[in-house]
């Protein structure tokens, strides 16, 4: 999805222009990935942009941070009025937020001894980042083991291998990948995860090499306030293969049906009726028209 400029960059405390938003090319975490970030999205409301769980985001971003030894220089509470503020400057509704940490210039070893721990925040507008059903295939690249990677964080370095199963993905005509973790088990997409729906329960792939997104925790929450059964288990290949429906989840996916895995059509071939209606109630969640999940919205 191309990138819709905003006025401001916050930068370690301050807004910079975009066009001035730069790092020097001897930044550590561009030579070895040794950043960490979160993804938000904020959305249009009767009363105003609202931000969509943001303070969970910004836990998620401290435990990534921590898992690779960085010092985050500013507090929880900082970097979630940075991010208001930045909203609220850029003029932003639906928009999507990254927040990043990252190692910055002062070694160019692999081991980032004595060099300092820098903190952007970005906010643009943002659309819809599918406008279609999905066909997916599974790609030969699988998932980090958590004995690879620290589970439930999002280091910036691990996102490369879902680059190969992307690329794997687009060359062959699909729309986007499907990755196993290593022991053949369904992991997730390469930025999002993945549900099944099967005779009108809803399925929820457990895997250590998968992240537990919070779109994924909201959407088990509102399935379950909905009263559709939930299970969260280990899901073979052949069974997601023959599920009635499946759906991609994320921040920036919000929910994406699937209509296909491998050539092989879902269900009927097009978005299931329990996948729309779940996607139904998530938009009106995240546009505060669902007072029960008010809690879940952070406004600017």
């Amino acid at each position: 999805m191309a990138i819709k400029k905003s006025k401001f960059i916050w930068m370690d405390g301050k807004f910079v222009k975009w066009e001035e938003a730069k790092v020097h090319i001897l930044t550590h975490a561009i030579h070895y990935g040794s950043a960490v970030f979160e993804g938000i999205h904020s959305y249009k409301t009767e009363k105003g942009t609202a931000i969509f769980r943001l303070d969970i985001h910004i836990d998620r971003l401290f435990r990534s941070a921590n898992a690779i030894s960085m010092n985050v220089k500013f507090t929880k509470k900082q970097l979630r009025e940075a991010i208001k503020k930045l909203v609220k400057t850029n003029k932003i509704q639906d928009g999507y937020i990254r927040p990043i940490a990252y190692y910055g210039y002062g070694n160019i070893g692999v081991f980032p001894k004595d060099v300092p721990t820098n903190i952007s925040i970005i906010a643009i507008p943002w659309g819809h980042y599918y406008s279609k059903d999905l066909s997916i295939m599974n790609s030969r690249y699988r998932r980090h083991s958590e004995k690879s990677a620290v589970y439930g964080t999002k280091i910036s370095g691990n996102y490369a291998n879902s680059i190969l199963a992307m690329y794997e993905a687009r060359k062959k005509g699909y729309d986007e990948a499907l990755m196993l973790d290593l022991n053949d088990y369904v992991s997730e997409g390469p930025a999002e995860n993945i549900f099944l729906v099967k005779n009108g329960s809803l399925i929820a792939p457990e895997s250590r090499s998968a992240l537990p997104g919070i779109t994924r925790d909201s959407i088990i929450k509102i399935c379950k306030d909905l009263g559709i059964k939930v299970y969260v288990r280990k899901v073979k290949l052949k069974e997601l293969k023959n599920a009635n429906e499946l759906f991609y989840c994320g921040t920036a996916t919000e929910v994406a049906p699937i209509i296909s895995v491998d050539g092989k059509k879902i269900g009927d071939g097009k978005a299931g009726k329990i996948t729309l209606m779940i996607k139904e109630r998530y938009i009106d969640i995240v546009r505060g028209n669902n007072k029960k999940y008010i809690k879940w919205l952070t406004f600017v």
